[in-house]
Protein backbone atom coordinates (compact mmCIF):
# COMPACT_ATOMS: atom_id res chain seq x y z
CA UNK A 1 0.00 0.00 0.00
CA UNK A 2 2.70 2.34 0.76
CA UNK A 3 4.68 1.53 -2.38
CA UNK A 4 1.49 2.10 -4.48
CA UNK A 5 0.69 5.72 -2.46
CA UNK A 6 4.43 7.01 -3.18
CA UNK A 7 3.46 6.16 -7.02
CA UNK A 8 0.09 7.79 -7.00
CA UNK A 9 2.83 10.94 -5.79
CA UNK A 10 5.29 10.59 -8.41
CA UNK A 11 3.39 9.96 -10.95
CA UNK A 12 0.87 12.55 -9.96
CA UNK A 13 0.09 14.77 -13.45
CA UNK A 14 1.41 18.32 -13.61
CA UNK A 15 -0.36 21.48 -12.64
CA UNK A 16 -0.85 23.78 -15.72
CA UNK A 17 1.84 25.82 -14.40
CA UNK A 18 4.46 22.84 -15.75
CA UNK A 19 3.15 22.45 -19.01
CA UNK A 20 5.86 24.48 -21.21
CA UNK A 21 8.72 23.38 -19.40
CA UNK A 22 7.71 20.18 -20.12
CA UNK A 23 7.01 21.11 -23.51
CA UNK A 24 10.57 22.59 -23.40
CA UNK A 25 12.31 19.42 -22.54
CA UNK A 26 10.51 17.31 -24.80
CA UNK A 27 10.88 20.20 -27.96
CA UNK A 28 15.23 20.06 -26.79
CA UNK A 29 14.80 15.70 -26.76
CA UNK A 30 13.45 16.29 -30.46
CA UNK A 31 15.59 18.24 -31.90
CA UNK A 32 18.84 17.05 -29.67
CA UNK A 33 18.04 13.64 -31.48
CA UNK A 34 19.03 15.02 -35.19
CA UNK A 35 21.96 17.08 -33.00
CA UNK A 36 23.71 15.00 -30.56
CA UNK A 37 22.51 12.28 -28.25
CA UNK A 38 23.58 13.95 -25.17
CA UNK A 39 21.41 16.96 -25.79
CA UNK A 40 18.25 14.67 -26.50
CA UNK A 41 19.09 13.17 -22.95
CA UNK A 42 19.37 16.48 -20.95
CA UNK A 43 16.42 16.77 -22.81
CA UNK A 44 14.80 14.21 -21.52
CA UNK A 45 15.81 14.32 -18.14
CA UNK A 46 14.84 18.30 -17.75
CA UNK A 47 11.44 17.30 -18.98
CA UNK A 48 11.35 14.75 -16.29
CA UNK A 49 12.49 16.55 -13.62
CA UNK A 50 9.29 19.40 -14.34
CA UNK A 51 7.28 16.57 -14.43
CA UNK A 52 8.02 15.49 -11.29
CA UNK A 53 8.47 19.08 -9.46
CA UNK A 54 5.07 20.26 -10.96
CA UNK A 55 3.25 17.01 -10.12
CA UNK A 56 -0.48 18.13 -8.77
CA UNK A 57 -1.52 14.71 -6.32
CA UNK A 58 -5.23 14.67 -5.25
CA UNK A 59 -5.01 16.05 -1.39
CA UNK A 60 -8.21 15.06 1.04
CA UNK A 61 -9.04 17.69 3.51
CA UNK A 62 -10.31 16.27 7.01
CA UNK A 63 -14.02 16.04 7.73
CA UNK A 64 -13.79 18.90 10.66
CA UNK A 65 -15.46 22.65 10.04
CA UNK A 66 -12.78 23.72 12.50
CA UNK A 67 -9.76 22.41 11.17
CA UNK A 68 -7.20 24.87 9.78
CA UNK A 69 -4.44 22.90 7.77
CA UNK A 70 -1.53 23.29 5.90
CA UNK A 71 -1.32 25.90 3.14
CA UNK A 72 2.08 23.67 1.62
CA UNK A 73 4.12 20.61 1.87
CA UNK A 74 7.56 20.93 3.28
CA UNK A 75 8.47 21.01 6.97
CA UNK A 76 8.20 23.73 9.49
CA UNK A 77 10.58 25.87 9.77
CA UNK A 78 9.00 28.27 12.48
CA UNK A 79 6.30 28.75 14.40
CA UNK A 80 6.04 31.93 16.09
CA UNK A 81 4.09 35.06 16.76
CA UNK A 82 4.31 37.88 13.99
CA UNK A 83 1.89 40.42 12.63
CA UNK A 84 0.54 39.34 9.26
CA UNK A 85 1.99 41.56 6.22
CA UNK A 86 0.92 45.08 6.40
CA UNK A 87 -0.46 45.12 2.64
CA UNK A 88 -3.17 42.96 3.93
CA UNK A 89 -5.09 45.22 6.30
CA UNK A 90 -5.34 43.19 9.14
CA UNK A 91 -4.22 45.13 11.89
CA UNK A 92 -0.87 44.94 13.92
CA UNK A 93 -1.92 42.13 16.58
CA UNK A 94 0.58 39.47 16.55
CA UNK A 95 -0.64 36.00 16.46
CA UNK A 96 0.61 32.72 15.84
CA UNK A 97 2.59 31.93 12.44
CA UNK A 98 3.47 28.33 10.55
CA UNK A 99 6.19 28.63 8.56
CA UNK A 100 6.65 25.75 6.12
CA UNK A 101 9.73 25.85 3.86
CA UNK A 102 9.25 23.56 0.57
CA UNK A 103 12.48 22.43 -0.91
CA UNK A 104 12.93 21.52 -4.71
CA UNK A 105 11.74 17.89 -4.03
CA UNK A 106 8.21 19.13 -2.44
CA UNK A 107 5.18 19.31 -4.55
CA UNK A 108 4.40 23.05 -4.88
CA UNK A 109 0.74 23.36 -5.41
CA UNK A 110 -0.35 25.56 -2.47
CA UNK A 111 -3.57 24.71 -0.82
CA UNK A 112 -5.78 26.91 0.82
CA UNK A 113 -6.06 26.43 4.62
CA UNK A 114 -9.92 27.07 5.48
CA UNK A 115 -12.76 27.83 4.01
CA UNK A 116 -14.18 31.27 3.58
CA UNK A 117 -14.10 34.34 1.69
CA UNK A 118 -11.24 36.14 0.10
CA UNK A 119 -11.03 39.67 1.65
CA UNK A 120 -7.47 40.85 0.09
CA UNK A 121 -4.39 39.95 -2.04
CA UNK A 122 -1.75 41.51 -2.20
CA UNK A 123 1.75 40.91 -4.20
CA UNK A 124 5.48 42.62 -2.70
CA UNK A 125 8.17 42.28 -4.75
CA UNK A 126 11.43 41.86 -2.72
CA UNK A 127 14.79 40.33 -2.44
CA UNK A 128 15.39 36.42 -3.06
CA UNK A 129 16.81 35.01 0.51
CA UNK A 130 17.22 31.73 1.64
CA UNK A 131 13.21 30.71 2.20
CA UNK A 132 14.34 28.52 4.94
CA UNK A 133 15.42 31.52 7.03
CA UNK A 134 13.14 33.46 9.51
CA UNK A 135 13.63 36.89 7.75
CA UNK A 136 12.46 35.95 4.27
CA UNK A 137 8.80 36.57 5.99
CA UNK A 138 9.76 39.86 5.96
CA UNK A 139 12.07 40.63 3.32
CA UNK A 140 11.71 38.13 -0.07
CA UNK A 141 9.33 38.47 -2.76
CA UNK A 142 6.09 37.49 -1.63
CA UNK A 143 1.70 37.54 -2.49
CA UNK A 144 -0.23 37.17 0.39
CA UNK A 145 -3.72 36.34 0.90
CA UNK A 146 -6.83 36.88 3.39
CA UNK A 147 -9.19 34.67 3.86
CA UNK A 148 -11.98 35.79 6.46
CA UNK A 149 -13.80 32.52 7.78
CA UNK A 150 -17.40 31.27 8.75
CA UNK A 151 -16.44 32.41 12.59
CA UNK A 152 -15.53 35.96 11.92
CA UNK A 153 -11.85 35.70 12.32
CA UNK A 154 -9.70 36.15 9.71
CA UNK A 155 -6.44 33.77 8.01
CA UNK A 156 -3.43 34.75 6.18
CA UNK A 157 -1.66 32.78 3.43
CA UNK A 158 1.37 34.20 2.22
CA UNK A 159 3.24 32.36 -0.68
CA UNK A 160 7.12 33.48 -0.70
CA UNK A 161 9.86 33.47 -3.23
CA UNK A 162 13.26 31.78 -2.58
CA UNK A 163 16.71 31.58 -3.69
CA UNK A 164 15.20 30.03 -6.97
CA UNK A 165 11.59 30.44 -7.30
CA UNK A 166 11.14 33.58 -9.26
CA UNK A 167 7.66 33.15 -9.94
CA UNK A 168 4.87 32.98 -7.61
CA UNK A 169 1.17 32.42 -9.08
CA UNK A 170 -2.41 32.89 -7.29
CA UNK A 171 -5.53 31.73 -9.07
CA UNK A 172 -7.56 33.06 -6.64
CA UNK A 173 -9.11 36.73 -6.99
CA UNK A 174 -11.15 39.04 -3.92
CA UNK A 175 -14.36 38.18 -3.57
CA UNK A 176 -14.07 34.39 -4.33
CA UNK A 177 -15.64 31.69 -1.65
CA UNK A 178 -12.97 29.23 -1.00
CA UNK A 179 -12.81 25.85 0.35
CA UNK A 180 -10.43 23.73 2.56
CA UNK A 181 -7.87 21.84 1.03
CA UNK A 182 -8.47 23.90 -2.47
CA UNK A 183 -5.40 24.48 -4.66
CA UNK A 184 -5.06 28.40 -4.23
CA UNK A 185 -1.71 28.39 -6.51
CA UNK A 186 2.14 27.65 -6.89
CA UNK A 187 5.75 28.68 -6.34
CA UNK A 188 8.31 27.38 -9.11
CA UNK A 189 11.48 26.07 -8.10
CA UNK A 190 11.60 26.44 -4.29
CA UNK A 191 9.77 28.54 -1.82
CA UNK A 192 8.23 28.63 1.76
CA UNK A 193 4.28 29.09 2.55
CA UNK A 194 3.35 30.93 5.53
CA UNK A 195 0.22 30.64 7.62
CA UNK A 196 -1.08 33.28 9.91
CA UNK A 197 -3.77 32.33 11.91
CA UNK A 198 -6.69 33.58 13.54
CA UNK A 199 -5.79 35.65 16.73
CA UNK A 200 -5.81 33.55 20.17
CA UNK A 201 -5.87 30.25 17.81
CA UNK A 202 -3.00 27.65 19.14
CA UNK A 203 -0.92 25.73 17.09
CA UNK A 204 -0.78 22.22 16.80
CA UNK A 205 2.69 21.50 14.76
CA UNK A 206 6.09 21.95 15.82
CA UNK A 207 9.24 22.92 14.11
CA UNK A 208 10.81 20.11 11.78
CA UNK A 209 7.07 17.70 11.23
CA UNK A 210 6.61 17.28 8.30
CA UNK A 211 3.75 19.05 6.28
CA UNK A 212 1.38 17.67 3.65
CA UNK A 213 -0.63 20.66 2.46
CA UNK A 214 -4.24 20.52 2.37
CA UNK A 215 -4.15 17.75 4.79
CA UNK A 216 -2.34 18.08 7.81
CA UNK A 217 -4.53 19.97 10.77
CA UNK A 218 -2.22 23.15 11.64
CA UNK A 219 -4.52 24.23 14.12
CA UNK A 220 -8.28 23.70 15.10
CA UNK A 221 -11.25 26.53 15.47
CA UNK A 222 -14.71 26.39 16.76
CA UNK A 223 -17.31 25.83 14.23
CA UNK A 224 -20.58 27.65 14.82
CA UNK A 225 -22.10 24.26 14.30
CA UNK A 226 -20.11 21.55 15.63
CA UNK A 227 -20.93 22.65 19.73
CA UNK A 228 -17.18 21.80 20.88
CA UNK A 229 -14.51 23.94 22.79
CA UNK A 230 -13.05 27.16 20.41
CA UNK A 231 -8.73 26.11 21.15
CA UNK A 232 -7.09 23.06 21.77
CA UNK A 233 -5.05 23.19 25.06
CA UNK A 234 -1.42 23.98 23.02
CA UNK A 235 1.07 22.63 20.59
CA UNK A 236 1.49 18.76 20.63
Amino acid sequence: MALLETLRLVLAPPHRAGQPFIAAGLALAVFGAAVHPALSAAGVVFAAFCAYFFRDPKRVPPPDPGAIVAGADGIVVSVTEAAPPAELGLGPQARWRVATFLSILNVHVNRVPAAGSVTAIAYRAGKFLNASLDKASEENERNAIAIRLPTGGDIAVVQIAGLVARRILCELRPGDTVATGQRLGIIRFGSRTDVYLPPGTVPLVSVGQTMIGGETVLARISHPNDGRPPLMDGPL
